[in-house]
């Protein structure tokens, strides 16, 4: 029981922080299986991997160990094409239409009970570092990992350059007591390592939103708002939709994993998955909140903007005004008739034009004094 009590501290030790490249007596590369999509095959029995020679094992080598000397064997690839999953589908049994998603790719988070296994598929959401928010930057960065959990197999497939689990497995080896519960626990790592991950992206979106927040209602020049370009936040908005889009469908699986009985998860495991649940609620909440948010900023920056223009607007029309009684004068005496009132009058030019002088700083105090200019 000690070791399910120290269950999320195992899979969540660096669940904030990039996965790095590792180096270490279980590392496995893509170089190193490169005519394969294969990325690591091994096996665990009572928790531990056992070594062998000459590399990792082909899947069907394991799977023979397997059945032979018991444990369960886990195999991880990437991207796989159809020819190459073929011989592993075969092998393990898998379900053809869930064969068939694992290597189209582009599913949502979902849950499916085959008779001797499970499938979930889980979206992985990668926060991309940037110097500010612009109309044309991508924040939000998302990927696919597909399990297929059997009683004694363990298959994930990964899509996207984002999201890989050798840290992950690294850590599961290092705590033989938690990996000898088979599976399943390796199942509910890689959920609570994934929803942790939304928990990390959540966060640097708040401090995206926060930022524009600021800018929106910051005061400009002359204690007026400054506001900031729309686009900004359309762009925020059309990432916060893909971030929802991989929160939201994953709610049920977790839900379903935590509280009925499978007799693919062990029973000390399953009640784990209600704690992933929670955070997926928590994350579900934060991305809802963020939408109602910058819904929010969008209508109070087009409103900033349309008090803008009826300020301009309100200039303009007043020094339009005060332009008008200059070229009213002007335009009466414009006219060519021979008997118009000082046309002959020695002051008739001063006066005329300090009345227009006159009047046009009156217009202009009043206007002034009314907030118009």
């Amino acid at each position: 029981m000690s070791m399910i009590r120290d269950l999320r501290a195992v899979v969540r030790p660096a669940s904030r922080i990039s996965l790095r490249k590792e180096s270490g007596p279980y590392e496995t590369s893509r170089e190193r299986a490169a005519a394969t999509a294969v990325v690591d095959c091994a096996v665990y029995r009572d928790g531990r991997r056992q070594e062998t020679e000459g590399g990792p094992l082909a899947p069907q080598d394991a799977m023979r160990r397997v059945r032979r000397d018991g444990g369960f064997v886990w195999i991880g690839l990437h991207e796989p094409t159809e020819a190459e999953f073929a011989g592993i589908a075969a092998e393990f049994g898998l379900h053809p239409l869930a064969v068939e998603d694992a290597v189209q790719a582009h599913q949502r988070p979902k849950l499916e009970r085959y008779d001797d296994s499970l499938f979930t598929v889980f979206k992985t959401v990668h926060y991309l570092d940037h110097d500010r928010v612009s109309s044309g930057s991508e924040i939000v960065e998302t990927g696919e990992v597909m399990c297929f959990t059997g009683r004694d197999f363990f298959i994930t497939v990964r899509h996207g350059g984002q999201g890989s689990l050798r840290a992950l497995r690294h850590r599961l080896q290092d705590d033989p007591e938690l990996l000898a519960k088979g599976p399943s626990a390796v199942l509910h790592a890689i959920a609570d390592h994934v929803v942790d991950g939304y928990i990390a992206v959540a966060d640097a979106l708040q401090d995206d939103i926060d930022e524009v927040e600021t800018k929106v209602f910051s005061p400009g020049r002359k204690g007026t708002p400054r506001g900031t370009d729309a686009g900004e936040i359309y762009q925020l908005k059309r990432e916060v939709l893909e971030f929802k889009r991989a929160v939201a469908p994953l709610l049920r699986p977790m839900q379903l994993l935590s509280e009925r009985p499978m007799r693919l998860i062990d029973p000390e495991i399953q009640k784990y998955f209600r704690d992933v649940a929670d955070h997926v609620v928590r994350v579900q909440e934060q991305v809802i909140g963020f939408d109602e948010l910058l819904n929010s900023i969008l209508q109070a920056n087009l409103a900033q903007a349309s008090v803008a223009q009826n300020e301009d607007m309100r200039k303009i029309t007043s020094w339009a005004a005060i332009i008008a009684v200059p070229t009213m004068v002007c335009g009466v005496y414009g006219m060519n008739f021979d008997y118009m009132p000082e046309t002959h009058w020695k002051y008739g030019y001063p006066v005329v034009l300090g009345v227009t002088v006159a009047i046009c700083l009156g217009i202009h105090r009043t206007l002034k004094r009314n907030g118009w200019l």
